[in-house]
């Protein structure tokens, strides 16, 4: 077992760049850590692998957050990445149940619903960049196409899928996004394109025992002489701590710990991303109010 992957690639004698992703172990994680319904744990699980190959894109301590908002039941989903396989997420709502949609699948459109979806990279240096476009589909892996295609003006495709078993766990995920570098035959992604809607869905090869460096290969096609430049473990990982807790409870101010202390004796903090929960006593309150 090789585990959950990213990788990156490029294929028409770089023409095209290819980003793959396994993240079926990711996907369980959310589901366990936020007990997931299923059509929210295809919702969140198809955000959260398409935000960690955005990662791969960045170079060093770069970031990126993906919010997507929409009047569906789910109300908003987050997920961000870092360029060395971290990714996390959460649901607003993670209790959502749907009718299958016409295809007999999760209803993830309609569970999102119309809105936006909104993007911000954190290159480290400078100010973020941001970007924002309206969702065309709520399947998000159209939403992803337009959003690259319209705000980072690069003509792309994006497949991303999650299979969920009927005990709620994950069966398999993953993804791919396909891009057309600067320069490349204008006419060579309409043919990409073509060979890309014969593809099957990419949680079916996740399900039958595809690697990322297969599912590279597969999205560029024999025709397209596929090079992989570089495969890294994708994880779940979140970046909150006691010590940030902490750090952030005294950023209250003296006035409303003392409160907190007056009215409960003890603050808790539970973490959006990974639904850790912090306990801070007495004791811990006393010294941060001193500590102002």
């Amino acid at each position: 077992m090789h585990g959950d992957q990213l990788a990156r690639g490029t294929a028409y004698d770089g023409q095209i760049r290819i980003f793959a992703a396994v993240s079926t172990s990711l996907v369980n994680e959310l589901q366990r850590r936020h007990q997931l319904w299923p059509v929210a744990t295809a919702a969140l699980g198809r955000a959260v692998t398409i935000t960690a190959m955005m990662g791969l894109m960045l170079k060093g301590e770069g970031k990126v957050t993906v919010q997507i908002k929409g009047d569906g039941p789910l109300r908003h989903i987050v997920a961000d990445a870092d360029a060395s396989g971290h990714a996390r997420g959460y649901v607003h709502n993670p209790f959502v149940d749907l009718p299958a949609n016409a295809q007999g699948k999760l209803d993830v459109a309609k569970a999102i619903g119309a809105g936006f979806l909104y993007v911000v990279k954190d290159l480290g240096i400078g100010e973020p960049y941001r970007g924002s476009v309206p969702l065309v589909s709520g399947e998000l892996g159209e939403d992803f196409t337009y959003y690259f295609t319209v705000s980072e003006q690069t003509p792309s495709a994006v497949g991303v899928g999650v299979l969920v078993n009927p005990d709620l766990s994950v069966q398999a995920a993953g993804g791919w996004i396909l891009q057309r570098m600067p320069g490349a035959d204008e006419q060579l992604m309409d043919r990409v394109i073509q060979h890309l809607n014969r593809l099957p869905a990419v949680s079916a090869l996740v399900a039958d025992g595809i690697r990322v460096e297969q599912l590279i290969e597969k999205v560029a096609g024999s025709e397209g002489k596929p090079r992989v430049h570089e495969v890294i473990p994708l994880h779940f990982a979140c970046t909150c701590s006691e010590q940030r807790v902490q750090e952030m409870l005294q950023g209250l101010g003296p006035k409303e710990l003392a409160s907190i202390l007056e009215e409960r004796g003890e603050a808790e903090v539970v973490c959006h991303f990974c639904n850790e929960r912090y306990v801070l006593g007495r004791d811990v309150l006393e010294r941060l109010i001193r500590e102002h």
